[in-house]
């Protein structure tokens, strides 16, 4: 006798989880830990911006993995074929109006944030807030989507690596220092590669659905060397904060996470489409150990 076997959907708490895209989320908290870590080492901190823009950094985050949800879902790039985890508007989990709704209330509590840091420092931070919460939006929004453009890997490297750092650090010093400036390279590098290898896995069917990332439009390979530049010069622009930016030589201490990130390198070298799905989740797992290990060394100064 053969018996059928079925799946029980995701309880409703399980696919906003999913919505949410909890994995990723570090990718939010990594910069300004990094960015406060600049500022602590020169004894300049202030707990409340920390903890308000922390939450702010982490509602954008969410903010923009629901506006991915939502946009990709009405522009048809997200089908059936997905290689990636499930989207939850494409698949009817959720509602596409209670997934805007929800990506609309995520970006305004973080302009609640953003009112407080802006107290704290100013104009610059607006400017910020403003241009990382449009971000989120145009990355798969709008008439001319960042991410459907080939501009998605360099918008993901100022936004959630240059700018998150350094204006962390600023709230904190109230300056534009080259310390952090410095610090905030390998890990604009890291979270880039998280884009990268996440495009490449996506290609065949973004091709077809005409989402033109940097692995559609100069091909696979070009992904691959990208990924392979991204991880080698994290590791090699990690030393430029203690050499040119006055930051303790302990920041070496991100070299010890370069056994996750070796092997790394030969597996997106090499495969393709589903298997990159562990790969994406280790990336990510590299891009905080190794952020962990700059802001202890950092701290250790």
């Amino acid at each position: 006798m053969t018996t059928k076997s079925t799946t029980s959907p995701p309880t409703l708490a399980r696919a906003w989880l999913m919505a949410i895209r909890v994995p990723t989320l570090p990718a939010a908290v990594v910069p300004v830990l990094v960015g406060s870590a600049t500022a602590l080492g020169d004894k300049r901190f202030h707990p409340l911006a920390f903890l308000a823009a922390l939450l702010a950094s982490l509602l954008i985050q969410i903010g923009t993995n629901l506006a991915n949800d939502y946009f990709d879902h009405k522009k048809g790039a997200d089908t059936p074929d997905r290689l990636g985890p499930t989207r939850v508007t494409q698949s009817g989990l959720i509602p596409p109006a209670t997934v805007r709704t929800m990506m609309l209330v995520s970006f305004g509590l973080a302009a609640l944030c953003g009112a407080y840091l802006i107290s704290v420092g100013g104009w610059p931070i607006l400017l910020i807030g403003l241009l990382s919460i449009a971000a989120g939006i145009l990355y798969t929004g709008g008439p001319f989507p960042l991410g459907y453009n080939g501009l998605g890997d360099i918008f993901t490297f100022i936004f959630f690596g240059l700018v998150a750092v350094v204006g962390t650090d600023y709230l904190h010093s109230g300056q534009l220092r080259p310390v952090a400036v410095l610090a905030s390279l390998p890990v604009a590098m890291l979270v880039t590669a998280i884009i990268v290898v996440n495009n490449l896995r996506d290609a065949p069917t973004d091709r077809l659905a005409g989402k033109r990332t940097l692995a559609v439009i100069y091909g696979e390979t070009f992904a691959r060397s990208e990924y392979a530049l991204l991880i080698l010069g994290a590791y090699l622009s990690a030393p430029l904060a203690w050499m040119w930016g006055k930051a303790p030589p302990f920041v070496l201490l991100t070299w010890l996470s370069m056994p996750l990130a070796l092997p790394l390198l030969d597996r997106v070298g090499k495969q393709r489409g589903r298997p990159l799905n562990a790969a994406l989740r280790d990336t990510g797992r590299l891009h905080m150990l190794f952020g962990a290990l700059l802001t202890l060394g950092l701290l250790l100064g």
